[in-house]
């Protein structure tokens, strides 16, 4: 062996030794606890409900629409249906999009105010569109507006991720899918 390493060694151990040798440090005992006595505790009223839920910033991540697209000649309608899935009854449609001459006429229930606008919320677009009241429409009253068949609102309702939001003051939101009802109308306007 090389006398470094046997002076290292050496060193080492008595640096093992020299730690052998010292005494472990008293312990000292843990403070007794003293026994205190907990207040009784004091019946709490019924619990207040929680809050809501928060209402999900994005629209896009809001539940859909229960509902369903029906299809009849140039026109689509998103009907609603009850929670067993058949159509609520008077099955009058919460929107309508049909071909209507040259134009896509976008149909919605107006609320009794009187609303005078619909926004209309895809992935890639959003406006809002001025409405007309249908005239002589029974309850519930209608409301529309027409976008030439090329307008790149509609295509944006067709490929948006899944669904579309209509949006009018005063009545409920909708969250609409976009299935093949919706571009078949737009095609066949496009015709």
């Amino acid at each position: 062996m090389k006398p470094i390493y046997a002076h290292a060694a050496g060193a080492l151990a008595l640096s093992f030794t020299i730690a052998a040798c010292v005494p472990a440090p008293d312990s000292t005992p843990a403070p007794e606890q003293v026994a205190t006595a907990t207040p009784p505790a004091t019946p709490t009223p019924s619990a207040a409900p929680l809050p809501p839920p928060p209402v999900e910033a994005n629209w896009i991540d809001r539940p859909q629409t229960a509902g369903t697209w029906r299809f009849s000649g140039s026109q689509a309608a998103f009907v609603e249906r009850d929670s067993q899935g058949g159509p609520v009854a008077p099955s009058t449609p919460l929107f309508i999009m049909e071909c209507n001459g040259n134009a896509v006429r976008l149909s919605t229930q107006m609320p009794r105010q009187g609303a005078r606008a619909m926004a209309i919320r895809t992935e890639t677009a959003s406006r809002t569109l001025p409405l007309s009241p249908v005239s002589g429409s029974a309850e519930p009253a209608f409301a529309f507006t027409d976008l030439q068949p090329r307008d790149p609102l509609l295509d944006a309702m067709a490929l948006t991720r899944g669904r579309f939001a209509v949006e009018v003051q005063g009545a409920p939101s909708l969250y609409l899918p976009a299935w093949a009802e919706v571009t078949r109308v737009i095609e066949d306007c496009r015709r």
